[in-house]
């Protein structure tokens, strides 16, 4: 299958299919599943931020509302007093590209305003159609994860392909070409452990889709149950999920462990996407 056509992210060509990118997870809320949550601590945010560039970070996800289940919602403007000035820091202070972790059109514009290159919608503009109009009037891209929660099921992959096509019209309609959109499966939002175990196995046929796609497998709750661990201890079945993820087909994965999911995935290009032997000293 032929890849889809490179993408611009903040000034950074993300040419898909020579290698998985990896985006790291700042989450600046008091709230988060995985414990690493740092409500408005900007700086060490911030600190954070820069550490996951230096050890390979392609994109630095910011996000100020936890979507974990049963999480409370909070209003736009506590969002954004959360996520915006640590965005301002991060855009002076980092050469990746920065994301916005929102599903309000709201919140997506103030980041984009102050530095963030692309928009992360974990409802695929299906819960607020205008984040990707604001996209849309930024000249960013965006990804749009297929959200399971609260929906009927039918089948696995069918129901991720037919919530991504309707996050890809939906995106059309309000201006955003298909070329700016990025798919996410949605791991774990709104499915069994099974059935998010079956979505790895078969995430191959979603390149049908002709989009870019992202996978966040980092240290969810399928992991600790087939462990049977806390989320601090998710570390290796993470590694494991990130791996298959890229040998089905992943473009960029998101995760919370930066150095050490570089490694994984460098490890698994070298697998599924080929490696040449770095030359000899002085050769």
């Amino acid at each position: 299958m032929i890849a889809p056509q490179p993408l611009t992210i903040g000034g950074r060509e993300f040419a898909w299919g020579g290698r998985t990118y990896v985006m790291g997870i700042v989450n600046v809320t008091p709230d988060s599943f995985s414990g690493d949550g740092l409500a408005r601590d900007v700086s060490t945010a911030v600190e954070q931020a820069v550490r996951m560039c230096r050890e390979g970070a392609d994109i630095i996800d910011v996000g100020g509302e936890s979507t974990r289940p049963g999480f409370e919602p909070i209003s736009a403007e506590e969002e954004i007093r959360r996520t915006q000035p640590v965005i301002e820091r991060l855009a002076r202070e980092v050469d990746a590209p920065l994301s916005i972790d929102t599903y309000k059109a709201e919140v997506a514009r103030a980041a984009l305003a102050a530095g963030a290159a692309m928009v992360n919608d974990v409802h695929g503009f299906r819960r607020d159609p205008e984040v990707a109009a604001v996209a849309s009037e930024f000249g960013v891209p965006a990804v749009a994860m297929h959200n399971q929660r609260g929906r009927e099921y039918r089948d696995v992959i069918g129901d991720i392909t037919a919530g991504l096509l309707e996050s890809l019209r939906i995106a059309g309609e309000r201006g955003l070409p298909r070329e700016r959109v990025i798919v996410d499966p949605g791991f774990n939002f709104g499915w069994t452990e099974e059935q998010a175990l079956e979505m790895l196995r078969r995430l191959s046929e979603l390149r049908t889709l002709g989009r870019p796609m992202l996978v966040g497998t980092s240290r969810k709750s399928t992991i600790g149950t087939v462990l049977g661990l806390p989320v601090e201890e998710r570390l290796e079945g993470t590694a494991a999920t990130v791996a298959l993820a890229i040998a089905g087909g992943a473009d960029i994965v998101r995760v919370h462990d930066v150095k050490e999911m570089v490694r994984v995935a460098r490890m698994a290009d070298a697998v599924v996407r080929g490696w040449a032997r770095p030359a000899e000293a002085g050769a």
